[in-house]
């Protein structure tokens, strides 16, 4: 994802308190965090902020972390979010590689929302949904594992099917044209510029049995 830089970028992270800068000490303790028991739903890939602020408004007994490694990103969406007041949503700035080092079986749904779809098949392994990543996961997770995605992507929609399955994970609900369902949907600032243009979003619902 490139974007120009804000100009303000450091000022709005480091001034930023949904931001969590060294998450890594909040491991075994987020809904300490948080100050309560709700579940714990993790955006792999926040961008600018717009699906996690929604749900995290729409479903109030639900704690909402966004984690995005790029700091030009990060900074759009904390100016996004800085103008809410709102309890149950955090930040963290990090490479999703290095996410055993924050969470251990803490988190109870993933989402992978227009995520780099690196379409190169030397780039397969840096795909959000290749076995690399999975693994990382399987140790995120409290209980069954669940992970909802949402691309626009055929290419990385099919790998990912395709690697969840081999992995273990069973689609549960799949849809070629998630605009035209009934399912709830909080969309990102991507998804609605797709759908405004008439591309379809793909969408699916996987679990994994512990």
């Amino acid at each position: 994802m490139r974007l120009r830089n804000i100009k303000n970028k450091n000022e709005l992270i480091e001034n930023c308190e949904y931001l969590i800068e060294d998450a890594s000490i909040l491991k075994n303790n987020w809904q300490e965090e948080f100050g309560n028991n709700n579940p714990i739903h993790l955006e792999i890939g926040m961008g600018k902020g717009s699906f996690l602020l929604g749900m995290a408004k729409k479903y109030p007994n639900i704690n909402f972390i966004g984690v995005e490694r790029y700091t030009g990103v990060l900074a759009r969406a904390i100016n996004k979010i800085n103008k809410e007041e709102i309890t149950n949503l955090r930040v963290i700035n990090i490479d999703a590689i290095k996410l055993n080092e924050v969470f251990d079986h803490e988190i109870d749904t993933i989402y992978l929302n227009f995520s780099d779809p690196w379409p190169k098949k030397r780039h397969a392994k840096r795909r959000l949904t290749s076995e690399d990543f999975l693994r990382v996961y399987d140790n995120l997770f409290k209980g069954d594992n669940l992970i909802i995605q949402k691309t626009d992507n055929v290419g990385l929609f099919e790998s990912s099917i395709v690697s969840l399955s081999t992995y273990g994970y069973k689609i549960e609900d799949i849809s070629l044209d998630l605009a035209n369902t009934d399912k709830e949907n909080v969309m990102t600032e991507y998804e609605e510029k797709f759908v405004n243009l008439g591309v379809k979003i793909n969408y699916l619902y996987a679990t994994k049995k512990r």
